[in-house]
């Protein structure tokens, strides 16, 4: 390994830059072939063929690139394949395909017809009459050809052969000839090395090609490339091969850089920890931040738009903006500014204040009106110098940008939509990779007054002053943040994390729209390197409505208001058809698209598929109904009367139940499996017309005899089907004996009484089952996928109600702690835990781990009821 590793820093310096920029763009394929020639190219041409070994460089980084996922590697020799699988010993991972592309295989001879096997025989006898007496020249027999070698042989001697050879065989209309250096190769099957790199194409679905050769007989598979597919040859002469190296070992360093490119490409070995990310927003989009002021992930017009940065799934050339003091050295902190969603990151002379600017026509503090465009500002302030770069890469990198400087600043030329980054003295150079542009400067700040500003701005290429100088906007960004979270009722229990999570919350909500998002990105894994990747930046009615709930409980109802607001024109779209609607909508109240898959993004520290869009959109979940009517019954009792969009929401999700609580359906987990009768979704059809009942009897002074029986008989039927005798608690679903950390919900929703022995001893067994450590697993039953999640922040927010409703309070505080313990360093919890790992999992920042930690702290600080 120290051999490769020495290989690998001395790659960068010792190749040309073109081929080391192409090498950079084929290591970010999907799916990549690497196919190289054996004698010239992995080993040195020798006078003894037998004594041909391959470089050590070449069979470790060989090595190296088999073992790597979506990566397959070939060796296309001349070579008969016995023999250059006895000479190259090579891994079985590397696939070897001896004589030019005739032999993929050691049993290839068993499958030439009689009638080819009587061409091959007569052609060897042929050729060794054609040698005979000849020194220096000797024959190479192989399964479906003959070689005929002369390097060994004087001149006058081997254009004799060639000669005879040319005039005999070659013209027989049976075989194929190949001319190589200083051999001649008669096969009785019409093949060649760009026919062979064709079928491994083909057979591994590859989405490039890598061929690295030095042989005239090369020339064949050089000349299939194409598209995205890079050509090396090694030495001189004509060629149609792309790029060019001098001699073997210089194959092997590019090897070397190939390797380390992908597997950092693949893998994110430098993947920053998903819960040590910040996030930014302004009520219209979200941003993402490293510890270190890297801006890893904006979508851009709306949350669930394509990114411009992706550096969280794809690294850095997915598209980033970094800021770092030149000297280089790790921040001594990061922390938002009290009561904002402004963030600060700091190294000794050196602050970068990091906000998202409101929507256009803000009103300012002072009373004036500020127009302009969305835009991501960057404030750097201090004494030091500050290398900048600046990476965009739209539609997730789909779209190759191009940057002009101009004036004062950027412009992103070739994608939709005008964007422009202003920054004012910046002397930005420029430069190139696949297509791409990418912009770095270094700007020392004692020279411009201490201060530079980085606003790139969204929907303009104006690249003029700002008419408000960069501290009042600043100002008008945060007031609104502080005025919300000092009208907040916060509790005595972690009250500044709990305004961190209400903050996170509210910066989770869509304001143009009402919708509230799930989560703020898309595929960060639940298993690291696993499929459990998922795109959460939707509005699902079930994770709005909850996280509403728990702002209303903190004060604020207008999250609550816009969101009943936005429900109500979903369910007019189903024209009057409320049980038809879908879990989850886009931020604007439509369905979603397909979910697809950006294959070309190798996912959060190598976990793929990378998706957009979610196949849940066509799941039926019958639980969505109950959160909605429990936020509205919270709403009416906070506010003391019920709006008339608010009625026909309450109409339509009675409505729904009444139709569908007795269907199967998929669960609030989605998993993509069958339908069953799900305890926590009846539960929820339950807990819908509960809650209605409660609103028009409070606030209409009126009963509903039917919805009081609809109620019953739904509770009836979940009291009575859900029980598992075997088990001994509510299990996940009817007739099924494997736990769910939602069945506590047999409890919390009021269905049983906090003291019936039945609701204690499914806690008692969700305890026993599901909870390890800090963390409360959602269940361990099989839902289809390979892998293992992390534990759910949510399901230990419910065990922890669980406790305190059934008189363990200690055990409640405990696991509370445990749980808020967890959080990142700025205050932000992803979806998920690894208790073992100790780090986080799961998309981020996640509304359900944020909502479930402010019900908890009120719960504990007495503020709400169980």
């Amino acid at each position: 390994m120290t051999e490769l590793v020495e290989v690998d820093q001395k790659a960068a310096g010792l190749i040309d830059p073109e081929l080391r920029a192409a090498i950079g763009r084929i290591a970010r394929v999907p799916q990549l072939l690497i196919a190289c020639d054996y004698d010239g190219t992995l080993a040195e041409i020798v006078a003894d063929p037998t004594q041909a070994v391959p470089l050590p460089e070449s069979v470790a980084a060989i090595r190296a690139l088999a073992a790597l996922p979506q990566t397959t590697v070939a060796v296309v020799s001349g070579r008969a394949l016995r023999d250059l699988a006895t000479l190259s010993r090579l891994p079985s991972e590397v696939h070897l395909v001896g004589s030019h592309g005739s032999e993929f295989d050691i049993g290839f001879v068993e499958r030439l017809t009689p009638e080819l096997v009587e061409v091959r025989t007569r052609l060897q006898v042929e050729l060794r009459e054609i040698v005979a007496g000849k020194p220096g020249v000797r024959l190479e027999n192989k399964p479906a050809s003959v070689a005929v070698h002369y390097r060994a042989a004087e001149r006058a001697v081997a254009e004799a052969v060639k000669a005879r050879v040319a005039d005999g065989p070659a013209k027989w209309p049976e075989v194929t000839i190949t001319h190589g250096k200083e051999v001649i190769e008669v096969s009785v099957v019409p093949t060649h090395k760009g026919t062979a790199v064709h079928q491994l194409r083909t057979s591994m679905s590859a989405s490039a090609v890598l061929f690295v050769g030095d042989d005239i007989t090369d020339e064949n598979a050089f000349a299939t490339l194409q598209g995205p597919d890079v050509g090396v040859k090694i030495g001189e002469g004509e060629t149609k091969a792309t790029h060019r190296v001098g001699e073997p070992i210089e194959a092997a360093r590019l090897l070397a850089l190939l390797l380390q490119t992908r597997r950092h490409w693949l893998f994110g070995e430098r993947a920053v920890p998903i819960e040590r990310h910040s996030l930014l927003s302004n009520g219209e989009t979200v941003a993402l931040l490293t510890p270190d002021a890297k801006v890893t992930w904006l979508c851009h017009p709306r949350p669930d738009s394509a990114a411009i940065f992706a550096d969280l799934l794809g690294g850095s050339p997915a598209g980033h903006f970094a800021v770092a003091p030149e000297r280089g050295g790790l921040p001594l902190g990061q922390r938002y500014r009290p009561g904002t969603m402004t963030v600060e990151t700091r190294w000794s002379g050196l602050t970068v204040t990091d906000w998202l600017d409101r929507a256009p026509d803000t009103e300012h503090a002072a009373g004036f009106v500020i127009s302009g465009d969305s835009a991501l500002v960057r404030r750097l302030t201090g004494t030091a110098r500050v290398d900048l770069e600046f990476s965009p890469r739209p539609e997730f990198g789909q779209v190759q940008v191009r940057l002009q400087a101009l004036g004062d600043g950027l412009l992103v030329l070739g994608s939709n939509e005008p964007v422009a980054l202003y920054s004012p003295g910046v002397a930005w150079k420029i430069s190139e990779d696949g297509g791409y542009d990418t912009a770095r400067a270094s700007v020392d700040l004692t020279a411009l007054g201490g201060e530079q500003l980085l606003e790139l701005r969204f929907g303009t290429h104006s690249l003029e002053a700002h008419p408000v100088v960069a501290g009042d906007r600043q100002e008008a960004a945060e007031d609104p943040w502080k005025q919300w979270v000092r009208g907040l009722r916060l509790p005595t229990e972690s009250r500044d994390l709990v305004a961190r999570s209400a903050l996170t919350l509210k910066g989770l909500c869509h304001e143009p729209t009402g919708a509230i998002l799930a989560a703020a990105t898309t595929s960060l894994p639940e298993e690291l390197g696993g499929v459990r990747n998922w795109d959460y930046r939707y509005c699902w009615l079930r994770d709005a409505a909850m996280t509403a709930r728990a702002l209303v409980d903190l004060g604020s109802l207008d999250e609550a208001e816009g969101l009943l607001r936005w429900v109500d024109g979903c369910v007019e779209r189903t024209g009057g058809h409320p049980e038809r609607l879908h879990p989850l909508y886009t931020v604007e109240g439509y369905e979603l698209g397909a979910e697809a898959v950006i294959d070309t993004l190798p996912g959060y520290a190598g976990s793929r598929p990378v998706r957009v869009g979610n196949l849940a959109n066509h799941q039926l979940q019958l639980d969505v109904f109950g959160p909605v009517a429990d936020l509205l019954a919270a709403v009416a009792d906070a506010r003391g009367a019920v709006r008339e969009e608010e009625w026909r929401v309450l109409e339509a999700m009675v409505q729904a139940v009444e139709r569908r609580w007795h269907e199967p359906d998929h669960g609030l987990w989605e998993a993509r499996l069958q339908p069953r009768h799900h305890v926590y979704s009846k539960v929820m059809c339950w807990m819908t017309v509960d809650r209605a009942l409660h609103v028009v009897r409070k606030h209409a002074g009126q009963d509903r005899p039917d919805w009081v029986a609809l109620r019953d008989r739904i509770g009836h039927n979940v009291l009575e089907h859900g029980w598992h005798e075997e088990a001994g608690a509510y299990t996940v679903a009817y007739g099924y004996d494997e736990m769910d950390a939602s069945s506590l919900w047999i409890g919390l929703s009021g269905l049983l009484a906090d003291d019936d022995p039945r609701f204690l001893a499914t806690v008692l067994k969700v305890e026993a089952d599901l909870r390890s450590g800090p963390v409360v697993y959602r269940y361990r039953w099989d839902d289809g996928l390979p892998g293992r999640e992390g534990g759910f922040h949510i399901c230990t927010s419910w065990l922890v109600e669980a406790y305190l409703r059934t008189g363990r309070r200690a055990d409640a505080e405990e696991l509370f702690e445990q749980m808020v313990t967890t959080a990142g360093p700025t205050g932000l919890l992803p979806e998920q835990y690894d208790p073992l790992a100790e780090r986080g999992l799961g998309n981020h920042p996640q509304a359900y781990s944020h909502l479930g930690l402010i019900r908890c702290a009120l719960l504990l600080s007495g503020l709400v009821k169980p």
